[in-house]
């Protein structure tokens, strides 16, 4: 094929066809990308805004008690007359407030990643380092499929197997050695409540985060390890202070990612945390309730109330958690930042 001449300045180029071809090529793609990745953006605001425009009744007419008042009750559907307030009614006796399942999602979601951050990293660890290699394909595989199993059956397993164990087994031994230390002591319940939902949450991120956490690892080049290693670190050293600290951001982001899985787990955590409703746990094996768990079960009731105030509200719950997700995202991607800056002047 013929080349081209272009002049850029005084210097004339020859560009072959099939260069151009390739930076044609490069920028469509570069547009499609672009595209999807405001697709993406656009989709999510989109989302927002008509959740925000539903629940804007329901702002009113709560106010700021929603996040202050621990009382749910979508009020006497077979009385007469409506309470009015900010211009926006309800059936009498009306009262939504959030707080014990805000308390439920973020201190469920928080201790699931107590749990699951120190396990995840271990076993991600193992599998890149430690497990021989004979075997290594079948863990990961395993792990792979850990994470493929739909919420409902480990919710299921939950009911079944962990929430028995918990009520006969484990909280009456709990709270006989350990009642004397806050959160643990008091009444061991049935096996619903806290302790079932992070156990069961746990399960549900740690896979998502060895997946993650994992090939983090084996994207990077194995000579940080194998240079640690050389310089008489233990194997327990290289992987702690060598291979970690490199691979900080994408440890981060798996945690991230699994967070907000724990903060928007439904079925799962419904089967499992009790349903409590106006009272908050009064220790680890208390029934507890979380926003995505109270939409879902307080939704058929909801659908009754004439005034459509309890489904705006429930709307209210739903942007809520959309909020403390992006309040923790920022915040965690804030302090990696800064991190970063201070590494970057440490240097």
């Amino acid at each position: 094929m013929a080349s081209m001449d272009i002049r850029v300045g005084d210097t004339a180029r020859a560009v072959s066809p099939a260069a151009l071809q390739r930076t044609g090529s490069q920028t469509i793609l570069t547009v499609l990308t672009g595209l999807a990745a405001l697709a993406s953006f656009a989709i999510i605001f989109l989302i927002l805004f008509f959740l925000v425009a539903y629940a804007y009744p329901a702002i009113r007419f709560n106010g700021l008690g929603f996040f202050t008042s621990m009382i749910w009750n979508i009020g006497n559907q077979y009385g007469s007359g409506t309470i009015s307030r900010a211009g926006f009614s309800a059936q009498p006796g009306a009262s939504f407030g959030a707080l014990v399942f805000i308390f439920g999602t973020v201190v469920t979601a928080a201790l699931t990643m107590v749990v699951a951050v120190p396990l995840s990293l271990m076993v991600a660890l193992s599998l890149v380092y430690t497990v021989p290699r004979r075997i290594r394909p079948i863990a990961n595989a395993l792990v792979e499929l850990m994470a493929g199993v739909p919420s409902v059956v480990y919710g299921l397993w939950g009911m079944v197997v962990l929430v028995p164990w918990i009520g006969t087994k484990l909280a009456p031994w709990v709270t006989t050695h350990f009642g004397f230390i806050p959160f643990l002591g008091g009444s061991a319940g049935s096996g619903n409540g806290l302790a079932a939902s992070v156990f069961i949450l746990a399960l549900m991120v740690i896979p998502i985060m060895v997946a993650t956490t994992r090939d983090v690892i084996l994207a990077q080049s194995n000579s940080l390890f194998e240079a640690s290693m050389a310089l008489g670190s233990t194997s327990w050293q290289a992987m702690t202070r060598a291979v970690l600290p490199s691979v900080r951001g994408g440890v981060v982001a798996s945690v991230l990612l699994a967070f907000g899985r724990a903060l928007g787990e439904t079925m799962a955590v419904l089967m499992v945390c009790g349903a409590a409703i106006n009272s908050f746990p009064q220790n680890v094996f208390g029934p507890v309730n979380t926003i995505a768990a109270v939409i879902v079960s307080q939704l058929e009731s909801a659908l009754t109330d004439a005034s459509g105030m309890a489904q705006r509200s429930l709307a209210e719950l739903a942007c809520s958690l959309f909020l403390i997700t992006l309040i923790i995202n920022v915040v965690a991607r804030g302090i990696m930042r800064g991190a970063d800056r201070r590494e970057g002047r440490a240097a």
